[in-house]
């Protein structure tokens, strides 16, 4: 398996939002994120695995890491906790600091229109996809491709 056959992990829209999350991502700093199951639902997509690694893009859609998923959970908005909120790694330092932010996103014309739902909204019982995930590789894009087939970073 290469970069290229792995899934996209494509953090929220292009744009300076996902520029920012995958920069936290390459420092460290995010190592969990947070999903509407009803976008998986629309969009026909199974659930993540625990174990399933993704190429993380930007937003310029270059694959600049590879992530592999430790946790998968399908919780209430409302159970969401304060470790989950802050491995996000966008500084917010409660649930509910943490948690307006991602209604303004899922709130956005740009959710809104991805799910046909012009007047979609959140409640405390809204299912949400909770991933945690780790740092498995960071490509190196000026020396060229760095994967091969049989490469360790992409095994199994």
């Amino acid at each position: 398996m290469t970069l290229d056959d792995l899934p996209l992990a494509e953090f929220a829209f292009p744009g300076p939002l996902r520029d920012s999350l995958v920069a936290a991502i390459l420092s460290g700093a995010k190592t969990s994120t947070t999903g509407l199951l009803i976008g998986y639902e629309r969009a026909n997509e199974t659930l993540p695995e625990v174990g399933q690694r993704s190429a993380v893009v930007d937003s310029a859609g270059r694959r600049v890491a590879v992530i592999e998923l430790t946790d998968v959970r399908v919780l209430r908005l409302a159970d969401v906790d304060l470790r989950h909120a802050v491995a996000e790694g966008e500084g917010d330092e409660s649930v509910a600091q943490w948690r307006a932010g991602h209604e303004m996103f899922w709130h956005s014309p740009e959710v809104r229109a991805e799910l046909d739902d012009p007047g979609f909204t959140v409640d405390d019982d809204t299912p949400v996809v909770t991933q945690r995930f780790r740092l498995v590789y960071v490509v190196r894009t000026a020396i060229g491709p760095p994967w091969s087939e049989g490469s360790p970073m992409l095994g199994a």
